[in-house]
């Protein structure tokens, strides 16, 4: 055993490390936030809000009754396209499967807009799957990349609507692994107001590149930062946020990157994202870029990114068989 004086060397540089790495995260985040755009103070012009408004939409089918009766301490929210029948099968027999957690109720609802093209075969199926797991909510809009944005505030209307017994919702994509049980723990000591937490991106700019993906014209976003927001892969927050995110969006114009626009809605609401990270050591535990599997590595994340259906099925037998010694000693350490 090392002398006294050298193990008490040791812990002073952890904390000595532990400090300056704190101190860099706040100085970094400071850094990043000193142009961010004005709050709103008038309400949208209608031609604007009309866009991103409910009653703009219609649900062609619904789940309204879903949280009657019951309190999710968790309701899984994941966007879908008509045509993902794989991605829905593979979560609802991993990470979206029922009594995953003893004792801890969660709900699981897959949104839907209308596809591209009529294809009544695909319609018919589709209709037999949503009566079939009574999971599925239907919407009028098109299914399309730049729609997402009215995709999720209608996310965050169904649950201001059908699901405020729950204590928090999770907006997740649906090609996205899942660590349901250390999510659960994660969330057993976090506020249950004015709290969402992810991967935080606090160095945000629009792209003006016509070409790119995810441009963002001066006119329709002038400003050249955006506020802190989180990752659009996966975010957790209290469920009394759907409600004031929803009433946020009658004075944040619309844009079509949802996750922004989220961000958007929180700067004006004067609520911050949490990063969602462990320091020793360092990780995101929402992580946001494809990492190779290791079950002892995806024990100790809440999610990681890039996953297809097959994907999925494949390394579930193993995390949820295997995991669990990886996944009590993550706890210790936290």
């Amino acid at each position: 055993m090392p002398p006294k004086f050298l193990r008490s060397g040791v812990l002073l540089r952890l904390l000595v490390l532990a400090a300056l790495i704190a101190l860099s995260l706040y100085v970094f985040e400071k850094r990043n936030v000193v142009s961010l755009p004005q709050k709103p103070s008038r309400l949208l012009p209608k031609e604007f809000y009309r866009q991103i408004s409910p009653l703009t939409y219609k649900y062609l089918l619904n789940q309204p009754d879903l949280c009657n009766n019951r309190n999710p301490f968790l309701v899984l929210m994941i966007p879908v396209s008509m045509r993902d029948s794989d991605s829905r099968t593979a979560i609802r027999k991993t990470w979206g499967q029922p009594n995953l957690v003893p004792h801890v109720d969660i709900a699981r609802v897959f949104f839907v807009g209308k596809p591209g093209q009529h294809d009544p075969q695909l319609e018919e199926d589709f209709k037999k799957e949503g009566m079939t797991h009574g999971d599925i909510v239907q919407m009028d809009f098109l299914d399309t990349y730049h729609n997402l944005t009215i995709k999720t505030m209608m996310i965050m209307n169904w649950v201001a609507n059908f699901c405020r017994s729950a204590d928090y919702a999770m907006k997740i994509d649906a090609d996205i692994f899942l660590n349901v049980p250390y999510l659960v723990h994660y969330l057993q000591t976090k506020p249950k107001h004015n709290y969402i937490t992810g991967s935080v991106i606090t160095d945000g700019r629009p792209r003006r590149d016509p070409n790119s993906k995810w441009h963002l014209s001066e006119e329709l976003y002038p400003d050249n930062a955006f506020p802190p927001y989180v990752s659009g892969a996966g975010y957790v927050f209290s469920v009394d946020l759907a409600k004031k995110i929803s009433m946020a969006s009658k004075f944040v114009r619309p844009i079509p990157l949802e996750d922004v626009y989220v961000g958007l809605c929180l700067h004006f609401l004067g609520i911050q994202p949490e990063f969602a990270w462990t320091l020793m050591p360092y990780r995101n535990l929402f992580e946001v870029y494809r990492l190779h599997y290791d079950r002892c590595t995806f024990a100790k994340r809440i999610i990681v990114t890039g996953f297809t259906p097959k994907n999925l099925m494949d390394i579930w037998t193993d995390f949820k068989s295997a995991a669990t010694s990886c996944y009590f000693s993550s706890l210790v350490m936290h």
